[in-house]
């Protein structure tokens, strides 16, 4: 008997999964949580799997769904497709005893919308799933053309579906995972937190998680008119016309070329598409009225997810990471600054003002950059947590201050460095940006075990070891060298928003 033939099996819903015995934990791979979403079942919202006799090996990670290469260019390359059934989780536990009643943590990825699958490395859960006795699944979801935007003749926001789903199979098989489907956390970070945001203003979500982690929340959340009028453009550059029957016939690969294309492009059109051209994005959660109602700030203040136990936060240099990528890093004119504060501070000219008034020292190239920290994830971070405290509920804040060490003056406690420091990846995927060689310092590596015991105690209890955030103490958890609480440093920042609530972005033209 094999390895492979002597490890674990679980019966789900529908079928039996052997997974495989690693380093002291269980681990599946690759089980379809819906059909493929080809021929018919194109562009539509997912239809449960079909059930399969015998038992599916369950070793390998699923396929990633059709995206453009490279996570920031420094992803390995995609693995070659070999079948069309995208739509996959995976799940590291302890012991598949359906009497241990573990918590489960639901890790939604990143990637702008358009890129990412579960199967990066740098996903890999077992530090999570092994130190925090938690059962951790990760999942995939339509990217890009496929699952954001908005086609006539095709449900809106259909990678969020995607992600319903997908909890859904959780809620009906995890318990044979040694999960309790009663304590289950989704945790995301950049358009993973984005995800989730908008997981707690979906009315089709109660009952499926009970807790949420969001890192890194971004604010760009689209109209439905902007969302439209991206659509035209996009399926022009693919060569159809913009419904999901022009586009049933056009190979799914083709259209995330299309997509990288029409980003390329984007920053041509601020007059028309406004905040959301500089970005290079063109897909978002879309305020459609149906599938997301409004965006998360409003239905958070309303009180639609009090119920559900909040932590949030960012990283206190966001932006830098985007800076140094495009090598940008010392090369921010006075005017290039000038015209981004205007374009992005709340009240335009005023807002501007505010931001130089506020960071008097602030050289042209840190306004640029602080600007876009606090308008792209800084303040919808923190503002979604007092829209959850406005609307009855509880939410933990942190902020992540502890620099990188590759470089750490140049990208400082940057985007996605949170990822590394969580799972204790530091050499995979974006964390070899910030790892040298991948091994961290003993600085990181308490660090990250400080960030992993919190995110699992909140995941089992609802309490991640620091004080409520409110509006009249602010105490949020700094996440640094030696970890304190203390009350929200970027209060400048904070203050030029306030009263800001994040609209969908608009179509101007």
């Amino acid at each position: 008997m094999t390895k492979s033939d002597s490890g674990p099996v679980v019966r789900t819903a529908h079928g039996a999964v052997r997974g495989l015995r690693e380093q002291g934990l269980s681990v599946f791979r690759g089980i379809p949580f819906a059909e493929p979403p080809v021929g018919a079942a194109r562009f539509q919202a997912p239809r449960p799997p079909r059930p399969w006799d015998g038992t599916r090996q369950a070793y390998a990670f699923g396929p990633p769904p059709p995206q453009e290469p490279g996570i920031l260019g420094r992803t390995a390359r995609l693995p070659a497709a070999q079948d069309e059934g995208w739509l996959t989780v995976n799940v590291w536990t302890p012991d598949p005893d359906p009497s241990a009643a573990r918590p489960v943590m639901v890790w939604i990825h990143g990637g702008a919308f358009k890129m990412g699958h579960s199967g990066q490395p740098g996903y890999d859960a077992q530090h999570l799933a092994r130190e925090g006795d938690v059962v951790v699944v990760t999942l995939n979801y339509r990217l890009g053309m496929e699952g954001f935007a908005l086609w006539d003749g095709a449900p809106a926001n259909r990678g969020l579906l995607d992600q319903v789903a997908a909890l859904e199979w959780v809620q009906e098989n995890i318990t044979a995972f040694g999960g309790d489907p009663g304590r289950v956390t989704v945790f995301g970070e950049s358009a993973g937190a984005g995800s989730i945001a908008s997981l707690l203003a979906m009315p089709g979500t109660r009952g499926l998680f009970r807790r949420a982690v969001a890192q890194s929340v971004p604010g760009t959340f689209f109209s439905a008119d902007l969302a439209r009028d991206m659509a035209v453009a996009l399926a022009a550059e693919a060569g159809c016309g913009p419904t999901a029957a022009d586009l049933a016939a056009t190979d799914p690969h083709r259209l995330a070329e299309a997509g990288a294309a029409l980003g390329a492009k984007m920053p041509q059109r601020t007059d028309r598409w406004g905040q959301a051209a500089p970005t290079t994005v063109p897909f978002a959660p879309v305020v459609d009225g149906d599938v997301l109602p409004t965006t998360p700030w409003q239905a958070l203040a309303s009180g639609a997810a009090r119920e559900v136990e909040l932590l949030v936060g960012h990283n206190r240099d966001e932006y830098r990471l985007f800076l140094v990528t495009a090598d940008l890093a010392g090369k921010i004119t006075d005017d290039v600054a000038a015209a981004t504060l205007r374009l992005y501070a709340p009240g335009g000219e005023s807002g501007a003002a505010a931001y130089r008034a506020a960071y008097p020292d602030a050289s042209a190239e840190q306004l640029f950059e602080r600007v876009q920290t606090d308008w792209l994830f800084a303040l919808p971070s923190l503002r979604l947590a007092e829209a959850q405290h406005a609307g009855g509920g509880r939410a933990h804040v942190y902020e992540l201050t502890w620099p990188a060490p590759r470089s750490g003056s140049l990208l400082g406690a940057c985007h996605a460095l949170d990822i590394p420091l969580l799972f204790g990846t530091y050499g995979a995927d974006i964390g070899g940006l910030f790892f040298p060689g991948g091994k961290p310092t003993p600085e990181a590596e308490r660090l990250s075990a400080f960030m992993r015991g919190a995110w699992t105690r909140f995941a089992r209890t609802g309490d991640p070891g620091w004080p409520v955030h409110d509006p009249q103490s602010r105490l949020v958890q700094i996440l640094d060298a030696e970890p304190t609480v203390a009350p929200y440093p970027e209060e400048r920042s904070r203050t030029i928003w306030e009263g800001y609530d994040f609209p969908p972005l608009p179509l101007l033209a």
